[in-house]
């Protein structure tokens, strides 16, 4: 790994300006990558196991009066 970082793709602003550019990214986002997106990162979060399993079902009773 001896590879340096490029320093011309660094980009320097405030929060604001940030969370605007990523809103207009996501905005312009295919279907398809916002889904890859969501799926990885419940990996990172959870776990292979929260994207490949089931779902988990509950039940409900309720007593009728």
């Amino acid at each position: 790994m001896n590879e340096r970082m490029n320093r011309s793709q660094i980009t320097i602003g405030n929060g604001k300006e940030l969370e605007k550019d990523d809103r207009k990214y996501w905005a312009k986002a295919s279907i398809d990558e916002k889904l890859r997106t969501i799926t990885y990162l419940r990996e990172c979060f959870y776990g292979k196991e929260a994207t490949t399993g089931r779902f988990q079902r509950f039940y409900t009773v309720f007593k009728r009066i």
